[in-house]
């Protein structure tokens, strides 16, 4: 069995072999590196942000062509108005009574975003409007490389590079973009997911305790790490080290305690938190709201925004299973398990459902792989394939954000 630092590696997809000669005489994609800090990073960090930066400017033109303002959207867009709220003014200030009647509060928020504005705004001479951009465009980064990171551990140079720039062109990849909580979470979990990987347990559970205070769905990285250390401990009979036993406490204390502070707060300390969410919709009911809204949907039709996003979920649940199929790592199924479950069996805004998978970065290793393989024997399709989409890419995100009133 080979081992990758302390996880097993047994499930992980051998590199392909050497492609065999041929007219086009180009070789396979290269193999994993042996040892040492991954090359190559600088040209998917590149295109990442150039994908990125154009659907900036895709929902700045739009903007200007709606006669919009320009950049507001951008940083004041639904939940980011509440995040800015909480960064200037702390939680329990902002109350607002639902059109049912709910009483919907701030402490549905977890607090990592608007803290990081917070601290910003108070070194720099920046609204939070702009701190909350400057933290999401550089979270955005740092997790492109955290993505690539992971798939050069597993895969290679090619793969990596191909990983990033589908991540870059997810439809719903322009709320990297926005000052919401993806792109912390995102940084977040992959490199919490590489830590695993690689056996750094301490960092796996610290990154994976943050995670839990960006946003609801980091209960998946801990889930994953978590559930991980726990097959190591089974695997050795036992015989684990304590920084693996101390990683896997360390992964659910941030989103627990979040929890449980909301819970005090409210004065049902295990349930308050939960009753919270359920006042915004939120709440995990096992898919009957999701399948009471596709039977609406499916009478009475939603524009383009809903049947878009019940596409991007359908492929999402595809994707999972060619990733199990692939007989991925173990940490980066379950991370990407518990995020489809979420979605699918969560109530709440439908539009919202990709925003919530966005993160789900693994699901994309099965099409990375694919296509690093079209490149590298056949550019000419790869190139089209991904053209194509790059703009569904910027045009969706342009829409959302700037055209549809859906809740992002």
């Amino acid at each position: 069995m080979t081992k990758v630092g302390n996880v097993s590696t047994s499930s992980v997809p051998r590199p392909e072999p050497t492609a065999p000669a041929g007219p086009l005489h180009r070789p396979w994609p290269p193999r994993p590196a042996a040892a040492g800090a991954p090359r190559g990073f600088l040209p998917a960090l590149a295109l990442f942000a150039g994908l990125r930066l154009a659907g900036i400017l895709a929902v700045i033109l739009t903007n200007e062509l709606r006669g919009h303002p320009l950049v507001r959207n951008l940083a004041h867009s639904w939940d980011s108005r509440w995040y800015l709220h909480i960064a200037t003014h702390g939680y329990g200030r902002l109350i607002w009574v639902g059109p049912t009647g709910a009483v919907q509060t701030d402490w549905a928020f977890f607090p990592l975003y608007p803290a990081l504005i917070r601290a910003l705004t108070t070194v720099l001479p920046l609204t939070p409007g702009q701190a909350g951009l400057l933290i999401a465009w550089t979270a955005a980064g740092v997790a492109a490389y955290g993505v690539y990171r992971v798939g050069h551990h597993l895969y290679g140079r090619g793969v990596a590079t191909t990983l990033v720039a589908l991540w870059a062109a997810l439809p719903h990849a322009v709320e990297l973009t926005l000052a919401y909580t993806e792109s912390l979470f995102a940084a977040l979990a992959a490199w919490s997911l590489y830590c695993v990987l690689k056996g750094r347990w301490l960092w796996a559970g610290s990154l994976a305790a943050l995670a839990g205070l960006s946003r609801p769905s980091g209960v998946a990285v801990a889930v994953a790490v978590s559930l991980t250390a726990g097959y190591e401990v089974l695997r050795r009979r036992g015989r684990a080290p304590a920084r693996l036993w101390a990683g896997a406490l360390l992964a659910p204390l941030g989103w627990l305690g979040y929890v449980l502070w909301v819970g005090s707060r409210t004065g049902d300390v295990l349930g308050g938190y939960f009753s919270v969410q359920s006042a915004w919709g939120s709440r995990y009911d096992f898919g009957v709201g999701s399948v009471r809204f596709l039977k609406a949907l499916l009478l009475h039709g939603g524009g383009v925004v809903y049947p878009a996003a019940l596409l991007i979920i359908a492929v999402s649940v595809l994707l999972f299973v060619l990733l199990c199929l692939e007989r991925a790592p173990l940490p980066l199924v379950v991370f990407s398990g518990v995020l489809v479950l979420l979605v699918l069996g969560g109530a709440g805004s439908f539009s919202s459902k990709p925003r919530f998978l966005l993160p789900a970065f693994p699901l994309l290793i099965p099409t990375a792989r694919a296509l690093a393989r079209t490149w590298w024997l056949r550019r000419s399709p790869a190139v089209v394939v991904y053209g194509a989409l790059a703009l569904a890419s910027l045009l969706a995100g342009a829409y959302v954000t700037a055209v549809a009133h859906s809740p992002l």
